[in-house]
């Protein structure tokens, strides 16, 4: 399958795992790429030196491309993209910030920069800003979402139609059948975070996998909408936050109940009570653990069957 995302990242599939806390170790990401797709190690959740292993183990697990994934929030910024740089890291996905902060710096040392939005407003700011490519996530997605709440069907065709840069669809894709509407909207690639987050080589703790593969429709809400909005499993701190939120409590008591570490404490450590329990919406239509390179061949043999089926259909009208 070739196209300007596949040849950009020099991948055989435009399909990128995202790159998520507590999930996007080197293990999954070296094993999307062996597949053929693009793998992200999440620097998010990891010190700066923790990266530098899992960015090491990834080059020794495989010769494909790789990338990173940076929030550009993360408290030591520039220590982690000084480690990036000097490990020869060819592919940053960059989110949670403004991408003029770095993306020179980056593509001046040879890396190809993607960011992630939630609007076609700050991909627009992103082309200007001279990324390389854009992902555009819908509100369908796992984690911290976008304050517009605009579903993926609506936001990739605006997206498409204020850029001309490469253009990645991201939430509530989990299928080839997904993968295929993403390109009919004007994609050309999907990233899919929930889908990754569910195999074999992902971090995560193996009661928060088995959890969300039983997770049916309308068990994810988006919530810390007053702080920053994040879709989230329903489970006792779920409910403790939208009780505080009911009563209209300030995004300081809501912090307070936040607390630190709460992600790590549930996808990682798999205390399915207390955690903050990130996933997104495509979830309840789950219901396996495979290995990641099977998720990568099997999207790519529905997304093929799909194109066939509605080849042979010729329906016009």
């Amino acid at each position: 399958m070739s196209n300007r995302v596949a040849s950009l990242f020099g991948i055989k599939y435009p399909v990128i795992s995202g790159g998520m806390v507590w999930c996007s170790g080197w293990r999954l990401a070296s094993a999307v790429s062996n597949a053929g797709g693009l793998g992200l190690i999440g620097a998010g959740s990891m010190h700066p030196e923790t990266l530098r292993e899992h960015i090491q183990k990834c080059k020794a697990a495989t010769d494909k491309p790789f990338g990173v994934n940076v929030p550009l929030m993360y408290p030591e910024i520039e220590t982690i993209m000084d480690i990036i740089i000097s490990e020869g890291v060819k592919i940053v996905f960059t989110s949670a910030g403004n991408p003029k902060l770095w993306t020179k710096k980056l593509q001046d040392n040879g890396i190809i920069v993607a960011h992630v939005v939630s609007s076609s407003k700050f991909a627009l700011k992103c082309e200007e800003a001279g990324v390389n490519a854009v992902v555009a996530e819908g509100f369908e997605a796992g984690g911290h979402n976008g304050r517009e709440e605009t579903s993926t069907m609506v936001l990739i065709p605006q997206v498409r139609k204020s850029i001309s840069i490469p253009l990645i669809a991201a939430g509530g894709i989990g299928t080839g059948a997904g993968m295929l509407a993403a390109f009919a909207l004007g994609a050309e690639g999907v990233q899919m975070g929930t889908r990754f987050a569910l195999t074999q080589e992902s971090s995560a703790a193996q009661e928060f996998k088995e959890l969300c593969v039983s997770l049916k429709e309308g068990d994810t809400m988006l919530s810390l909408k007053k702080i920053s909005p994040t879709r989230l499993i329903k489970n006792d701190f779920y409910n403790a936050v939208q009780a505080a939120e009911d009563r209209g409590a300030a995004p300081e008591e809501i912090r307070e109940i936040l607390g630190r570490g709460r992600s790590k404490k549930g996808i990682f450590e798999g205390n399915l009570s207390e955690g903050e329990l990130e996933i997104g919406q495509i979830s309840s239509l789950i219901d396996d653990l495979p290995a990641a390179g099977e998720v990568v061949h099997s999207i790519i043999a529905e997304y093929n069957i799909k194109v066939e089926n509605i080849t042979s259909q010729n329906i016009k009208f």
